[in-house]
């Protein structure tokens, strides 16, 4: 089955077609066909498609709307230029999936998308504003586009947290608040946490129920998360994405009479604020450069600049903390992972989160950390470390083709 998989931002439309069916998951033999992305949705766009074999390729095309970036797509996936193998024709896309983000309460598993699934995904915009309308501007477009004919399915980033337990979900304000207004963690990134912890199970031959870890997507959006049993048990991300770990522009977690404090001091809305602790705070607010975690570790080596070095510092010293609590939480764990962009590459950052904690037992293996970068996936741990330690590239995407097989074919989930 080839599936188109769909992840719509505001003004981005990323995408990968990729072959897979239940055998072929069984023997991690799906494939990546194509991928690519399309920004600036909305004016001139910028076009970058990679295909699996071939150069890549760039293009600059208007695009007013999410539906005119999906024909640009389509357009391009059945041109002769494409030779995308397998894809011949529209009628060759077997499925549609989307990256959906918020499902609430109520989505705990990824679906088949039909008229209610779609209001109840637009009943959780108010707690993630800025991305279930463009998941839903994308899961229009090829609603409209393929038509009836060809099943589509959403697949929420938070669905594999709703397995926390109520003392790990509440905030500790008034019940009646999270009765009338919802108001919980509800955790995120949970698509990449539930991948690298079937990832680990295949390369350690365990069980899920015997799958007890920590996971840590560290990217531009970082968190972390406890499994126990092979479920979520907690996580770093709350209400909203902003909660918990420094990120490339989010504070993380912070005094909340901070906002009120600005609110007098600095004269800003709520609004503001919000958008300052969003979009300008973390590594970028901290260093006053940049939120790349490469460009800082270069500042910080090369130039010696004190505050790349503190933001560094700050990140690394926050994603310790959680991995201290966390491992008090679970009363111990098996391995730790890492995954995300600056976990899966940045090997100077893995070393500085995991130095001084043998009092957990977690040693690596300086040599192997130091190898492992680039997408590659393996084991960094000293062989006489308590806690076993991975580095594990997230799919995501990959993920998401899965799920749309399985809903189609009315499989249970297995990871």
């Amino acid at each position: 089955m080839n599936v188109l998989v769909l992840n719509c931002g505001s003004s981005s439309m990323k995408f990968q077609v990729i072959a897979t069916e239940l055998a072929t998951m069984e023997r991690d033999e799906d494939r990546q066909l194509v991928r690519g992305v399309i920004e600036r949705i909305g004016s001139e766009a910028l076009i970058t498609i990679r295909p699996a074999q071939g150069a890549v390729q760039h293009e600059a095309q208007p695009l007013r709307d999410h539906r005119a970036a999906l024909d640009f797509l389509l357009g391009w996936l059945v041109s002769p230029a494409a030779r995308v193998p397998g894809v011949q024709s529209l009628s060759d896309i077997h499925a549609v999936g989307h990256r959906v983000v918020h499902g609430g309460e109520g989505l705990t598993r990824s679906v088949l998308i039909d008229d209610a699934v779609v209001e109840q995904i637009e009943d959780c915009i108010e707690l993630a504003p800025l991305h279930n309308p463009a998941n839903l501007r994308g899961i229009a477009a090829a609603r409209e586009r393929f038509g009836p004919g060809i099943p589509e399915v959403a697949v929420f980033d938070t669905a594999f947290h709703t397995t926390m337990p109520p003392e790990s979900f509440l905030y500790a304000i008034p019940y009646q608040l999270y009765v009338r207004h919802r108001i919980r963690r509800y955790g995120f990134h949970g698509t990449s946490h539930r991948y690298v912890a079937h990832r680990y199970r295949r390369l350690t031959g365990r069980a899920h129920e015997e799958t007890n870890l920590i996971s840590l997507h560290l990217g531009n959006g970082c968190s972390a998360c406890a499994v126990r049993g092979g479920d979520s048990l907690e996580t770093s991300m709350g209400l909203t994405p902003l909660e918990g770990l420094v990120m490339g522009t989010r504070s993380g977690d912070l005094d909340p009479s901070i906002l009120d404090l600005l609110h007098h001091k600095e004269g800003m809305s709520f609004e503001e604020v919000d958008n300052l602790m969003n979009k300008h705070s973390g590594l970028l607010g901290l260093s006053g450069l940049t939120n790349d975690m490469r460009e800082l570790l270069e500042e910080a080596s090369t130039n010696h600049d004190r505050r790349a070095q503190l933001a560094i510092d700050i990140f690394c010293l926050r994603v310790r903390k959680y991995l201290g609590a966390y491992l008090a939480r679970m009363n111990g764990a098996d391995a730790i992972l890492f995954t995300g962009g600056i976990g899966e590459n940045a090997a100077e950052i893995r070393r500085r989160i995991c130095s001084d904690l043998s009092f957990f037992g977690i040693a690596l293996d300086q040599a192997k950390n130091a190898a492992m970068v680039n997408g590659q996936e393996g084991e960094i741990g000293a062989a006489d470390s308590r806690l076993r330690l991975f580095v594990i590239p997230t799919n995501e995407e990959l993920l998401i083709a899965r799920d749309t097989v399985r809903c189609v074919q009315d499989t249970p989930r297995r990871w």
